[in-house]
């Protein structure tokens, strides 16, 4: 448990967010002032000016964000947003428990025009006694239950050269494995 003494200011802490519209003066502890120096904004602010891929998705998203936030849902927003960058293929890592959503999702994304290629999370099978993980601590004990593999759904994606990788549900820490190796083009 964190006391007084550990106390670090993050964005998560500011009541203000003066840094969203500049409305107001930026609290003495703002991470905008004491934790970034001009030289690392200006370093981003050329990527998103200048790399041709980060550049596209940087200002679609922005424009995006302008034309239709709190207007459109989320599936809305994706298909927006693929239509606008260009994307012919779109790839869904989705979590078991969410196959029959994302499902319906891929028929609405080939519904748009593009075509789709899901990964189930526990592609390849495995057991997950065999990363480790003691049979009392299975969900379903005394049984196969096989590994959430998102490192392999990431690959398969790539393999199938998709232009844009949705993350349908996949569980905290599979989400940030399959962020780490996912290569969407």
């Amino acid at each position: 448990m964190a006391t007084n003494n550990d106390f670090c200011f993050s964005c998560t802490t500011c009541g203000l967010q003066s840094c969203h519209k500049r409305d107001k003066d930026l609290p003495k502890q703002c991470l905008t002032t004491t934790k970034i120096k001009e030289k690392e904004i200006e370093k981003v602010l050329d990527l998103y000016r200048n790399d041709p891929l980060i550049s596209k998705l940087a200002k679609t998203a922005a424009v995006l964000e302008g034309t239709y936030y709190g207007k459109l849902t989320r599936v809305e927003e994706i298909i927006q947003f693929a239509k606008r960058i260009g994307a012919k293929k779109v790839g869904i890592a989705t979590c078991v428990g969410l196959i029959e959503e994302s499902k319906i999702f891929a028929r609405l994304l080939e519904h748009h025009g593009f075509q789709t290629y899901g990964v189930l999370c526990k592609v390849g099978g495995r057991d997950k006694t065999e990363i480790g993980i003691p049979e009392e601590l299975k969900v379903l004990k005394g049984c196969h239950e096989s590994l959430c593999n998102p490192i392999m759904q990431a690959k398969l994606l790539a393999k199938e050269k998709t232009d844009l990788n949705v993350v349908v549900g996949l569980c905290v820490g599979h989400d940030s494995l399959f962020m780490k190796y996912s290569k969407a083009r």
